[in-house]
């Protein structure tokens, strides 16, 4: 599915009109124009299925036979996305993942550009890890994956009921880690 520039461009002029401004101002007159660019920019990842992004980025590399039970841990990736139920910014979100890799481990890159990917999308902070979690799985062949997740949302923050200080904290667990007590607290204490 392709983002369709020219119906955003039309949408946000009908939004500037319906907010009682004119669209044909200067300062506004080229507002659509960015905004549509914009979309297409942060909301990427709709173009592409979980499968599509995990084949996109599933360059992985052999682990030598002595390190296949160990831990892989990225920390404190940097992502944003847009709520689905607003379309407000989630914001100054960090996300870790994990996996225990089964006979190959993908490039460390590779998990940042996953993150991202599956935040281009219009979304919700649970379903994000639910994403990465899937694709992580699908990437690197292994079961054994967690997702954590630590965001601001403009929707509660900067809106309604206007909480600054919020935070929203997500976990996903799959496979040792949702059955291993043990993996996960010591993963919840690398994370701290």
């Amino acid at each position: 599915m392709a983002i369709d520039q020219e119906a955003i461009k039309k949408h946000i002029k009908g939004i500037i009109e319906a907010l009682g401004d004119d669209p044909e101002r200067e300062g506004i007159r080229e507002t659509p124009e960015r905004v549509a660019r914009m979309y297409a920019e942060v909301f990427e990842g709709m173009n592409y299925t979980n499968d599509e992004i995990a084949s996109m980025f599933s360059k992985c590399f052999v682990v030598p036979e002595n390190g296949k039970h160990d831990m892989v841990v990225v920390k404190d990736i940097d992502i944003f996305s847009y709520c689905e139920h607003h379309l407000a910014l989630m914001y100054d979100m960090k996300v870790t993942v994990a996996y225990i890799p089964k006979g190959k481990v993908i490039g460390l890159s590779k998990i940042a550009r996953i993150a991202d990917m599956v935040a281009k999308r219009l979304q919700l902070q649970e379903r994000i890890g639910t994403d990465i979690a899937e694709v992580i799985e699908k990437a690197t062949g292994s079961p054994d994956v967690a997702v954590y997740i630590e965001g601001t949302h403009s929707c509660m923050t900067a809106r309604g009921i206007k909480k600054s200080t919020a935070r929203t904290i997500t976990t996903t667990f799959r496979g040792k880690f949702e059955k291993d007590m043990e993996l996960q607290n010591k993963l919840l204490m690398m994370i701290k």
